[in-house]
């Protein structure tokens, strides 16, 4: 019993000692963001050196010496050769959520390539979102229009998801590769909210609400709605949907909107038969093969994590600390019972 106290006082030394650390970081880097502001940053990675390098240390393993050694002069020379003929592909990732706040670094990212590329380059968008809001998603689509209207080829790959707003998105590009099994579609509007109003006269609580304007508000969470109100914000969600189709149709004028725009998903192989795709490919086969013939960069624009960023990560970093030292000690107890 003696030996369980101290194993747990030990515990919680440890515990008070990382919490008064974490205390004394989380004040210095709050005021070393008072003295300093991070700037932005623009990375670039050259995607056909990263395929070269994992070619090569296959390579390496399994061929003879002197094998290995020629091919690698015929790398060699074909590097200096022709590399400087060849198109450039820019990739961006879009990793997508309900505000699509992945915009932020898009657009810088759109207006770096719009900077340097010319109509004989390309860019592939890694896209994978399951949609959200309307006007975050609509200026998302809005970005990638940038590069049709400069004339630089888009070409969007689907991996796994670009449904509602994703496939707002995708839908502008010039050329649709999906893999087989993404989920792809899914032309609609959605909107849903509960109301509180009954709970609330129940418990003899009143809600009162003030505006100008008929249809300030509509539906309301707290508030009584009224019938007026339901069909008001039906007729706005049935707006939302008109212009979501006829953004679709405008940028893939073969599809048959009466057969997609139904609010339904599809698979990726059902997707390709609808025409709401351009070719079954992954972006990996697509940037493999591209590699031979093009120089691949791929662009990440870095905003710099706010105060309360940096700190959630330091107490999620610290909670694991906790929980990894609390599991350690319980299984060398369990170890020597």
């Amino acid at each position: 019993m003696e030996e369980l106290f101290t194993d747990y006082g030990l515990f919680l030394a440890k515990t008070f000692t990382l919490v008064g650390a974490l205390i004394v970081i989380i004040s210095f880097l709050y005021s070393a963001s008072k003295k300093q502001k991070k700037l932005d940053t623009l990375e670039v990675e050259n995607l056909n050196d990263k395929y070269n390098k994992i070619k090569d240390t296959v390579e390496k393993k399994i061929l003879l010496k002197k094998d290995y050694k020629e091919i690698q002069k015929k790398y060699k020379k074909l590097k200096e050769t022709e590399k400087t003929a060849l198109k450039t592909i820019f990739v961006l990732n879009f990793q997508g959520n309900i505000k699509a706040t992945a915009v932020a670094s898009l657009r810088e990212e759109i207006t770096a390539i719009i900077s340097v590329a010319n109509e004989n380059d390309e860019v592939l968008l890694r896209l994978e979102n399951s949609g959200g809001l309307v006007h975050e998603h609509g200026l998302a689509a809005s970005q990638l229009q940038r590069l049709k209207q400069k004339n630089i080829p888009l070409t969007v790959s689907i991996d796994k998801v670009a449904a509602s707003g994703g496939y707002m998105m995708a839908c502008v590009a010039n050329k649709i590769i999906s893999a087989p099994f993404a989920i792809v579609g899914s032309i609609g509007v959605l909107a849903q909210l509960p109301n509180f109003n009954r709970l609330l006269s129940d418990k003899g609580i009143d809600y009162e609400q003030i505006y100008s304007g008929k249809y300030k508000r509509t539906l309301t969470i707290f508030g009584e709605n009224t019938k007026e109100g339901r069909e008001k914000f039906t007729e706005q969600i049935e707006d939302t949907y008109r212009l979501f189709r006829e953004f679709v149709a405008q940028n893939r004028p073969s599809l048959d909107m009466d057969q997609v725009a139904t609010g339904e998903h599809w698979y990726g192989l059902q997707a390709l038969e609808l025409s709401l795709i351009d070719e079954i490919k992954t972006s990996d086969d697509y940037l493999l093969d591209a590699s031979v013939k093009a120089n691949l960069y791929e662009l990440n624009y870095k905003l710099p994590k706010t105060f309360p960023q940096k700190i959630g990560s330091l107490v999620e970093s610290s909670i694991n600390q906790v929980f990894d030292l609390s599991a350690k000690r319980n299984k060398e107890q369990d170890l020597f019972k």
